[in-house]
C-alpha cells in the first residue's frame, strides 16, 4: 500500500450507535479514513464495490444475513482484510472464532463488560493498520486432519520421550494477528502426546475460551482455556485467558500455570513476553519457544531470554505470516535459533525436543 495514502475503512454494523462510535474513534487518526458505513451485509456488498475500502470492520449478529455467512461469501468473491468486532455473548464468541477460520484477520470486543470505548479506541487503529498491511496475501490453508511427522522423526513422541525425557519438556507458543489459524495449523500437525504446551494468543476475554474449545474439537491433543493452578501435562495445551497474563510456576517435580492480572506488557494482556520469561527462568533447557505471526514486538525479548538460558527457539518466516511484526523483531534481536515456514513448524518443534 502507498504509505502516503490513507487506509480506507468500511464499517458494517446494524447498530447506528456502534457505527457512530467506531467512526468517531477513528476520526483523529491521520492515516485512516472511514469511507462509509453499512447497516447490513447487503448494503455493505454494494459499498465495497463502489467505495473500494482497504479494510472492513464486521459485526457478527446482523439482520438479513449474519456476519460469518457474509464473510464466507466475501472471501470467495472479493477477498479483503476483515476485522470482526463482536459482542461477548457465548454464541457471538463462537461465531467470531468461526469468522477467523473463514478468513478474518482479527477479532475485537465491542465496548461493554470489561471493555470500554477507550479500550477499543486504543487498539482499533493499530489493528486496522496491521490488517491493511497484511492484505490477503497470507491466508493459511486448512491443516490436514492428521498429524504430519517431520522427516526422519517418529510420528508420535513416545520414542522421543523415552530417549530424551521429553515428557518433562515444555512447548511455549506466542502469536497475535493471524495467530488463531496459525496455532491451529501447528497443533493439527503435532501428535496427541506432545509435551505440556502453553500458548498466548492476543485475544479478548471471552473469545479465548471459544478459541480453546474449537482447538479441542479439532486437534489431536486436549486443549483448554487455562485456569489458575492447572498442571502442565503431556497431551495438554493450555490457552491463556483473554485479559490475564499466564506464567509458569514450579509444583513439585512438575509445573503449574498461574493466571494473574497486572499491567499491559507490549500493550498486551496476556503478553507473550510474560509467559516466555517465566519459562526461561524455570525450565530453560527443556523448553521450545515459538513466535508465530503477529503485529508488534511482544515475545521477542522473552524468546531471547529463553535462548540465552539454553532453550530451543523458533520463529515463523515472513512468507507464511499474516503479519511479520513479532517474528521479525525476534529474528532481528537474535532470539530465534531457527526461522521456518508455518507448514514446517510442527516438524521443527518435534526436532527441537
Amino acid at each position: 500500500m502507498n504509505p502516503a495514502r490513507k487506509i480506507r475503512v468500511l464499517i458494517v454494523d446494524d447498530s447506528a450507535i456502534v457505527r457512530k462510535m467506531l467512526t468517531e474513534a477513528l476520526a483523529s487518526e491521520p492515516d485512516i479514513e472511514v469511507v462509509g458505513t453499512a447497516p447490513d451485509p447487503f448494503v455493505a456488498r454494494d459499498k465495497i464495490l463502489s467505495l473500494n475500502p482497504d479494510v472492513l470492520t464486521l459485526d457478527i449478529e446482523m439482520p438479513r444475513m449474519d456476519g460469518v455467512s457474509f464473510l464466507e461469501k466475501l472471501m470467495q468473491s472479493h477477498p479483503m482484510p476483515v476485522i470482526v468486532i463482536s459482542s461477548l455473548g457465548q454464541a457471538s464468541c463462537r461465531a467470531a472464532i468461526q469468522a477467523l477460520a473463514a478468513g478474518a484477520v482479527e477479532v475485537l470486543a465491542k465496548p461493554g463488560g470489561p471493555y470500554s470505548v477507550g479500550d477499543l479506541k486504543n487498539t482499533l487503529a493499530a489493528k486496522l493498520r496491521a490488517a491493511a498491511a497484511a492484505g490477503m496475501r497470507r491466508r493459511p490453508q486448512p491443516a490436514p486432519p492428521v498429524p504430519v511427522p517431520p522427516p526422519s522423526r517418529p510420528s508420535t513422541l513416545s520414542t522421543v520421550a523415552a530417549q530424551t525425557n521429553a515428557g518433562n519438556a515444555i512447548i511455549a507458543i506466542g502469536a497475535s494477528t493471524g495467530g488463531t489459524e496459525a496455532i491451529q495449523q501447528v497443533l493439527h500437525r503435532l501428535p496427541g502426546d506432545i509435551p505440556g504446551t502453553v500458548i498466548v494468543q492476543h485475544i479478548p476475554a471471552g473469545f479465548s475460551r471459544a478459541f480453546a474449545n474449537r482447538l479441542n474439537d479439532t486437534c489431536p491433543m486436549r486443549v483448554k482455556e487455562a485456569e489458575d493452578g492447572d498442571a502442565l501435562e503431556p497431551g495438554l495445551a493450555l490457552i491463556a485467558p483473554g485479559n490475564f497474563h499466564m506464567v509458569l510456576r514450579r509444583a513439585g517435580t512438575g509445573y503449574r500455570v498461574q493466571i494473574k492480572s497486572g499491567p499491559l506488557v507490549c500493550y498486551q494482556r496476556p503478553a507473550v513476553d510474560v509467559l516466555f520469561h517465566s519459562v526461561a527462568e524455570l525450565a530453560p533447557r527443556r523448553a521450545v519457544g515459538v513466535v508465530l505471526t503477529g503485529m508488534g514486538s511482544d515475545g521477542a525479548l522473552g524468546l531471547l531470554k529463553m535462548r540465552q538460558a539454553g532453550a530451543r527457539t523458533i520463529a515463523q518466516n515472513e512468507d507464511s505470516c499474516v503479519v511479520f511484526g513479532m517474528p521479525r523483531e525476534a529474528i532481528r534481536m537474535g532470539a530465534a535459533e531457527r526461522v521456518v515456514p508455518l507448514d514446517r513448524m510442527a516438524g521443527a518443534i518435534i526436532g527441537a525436543l
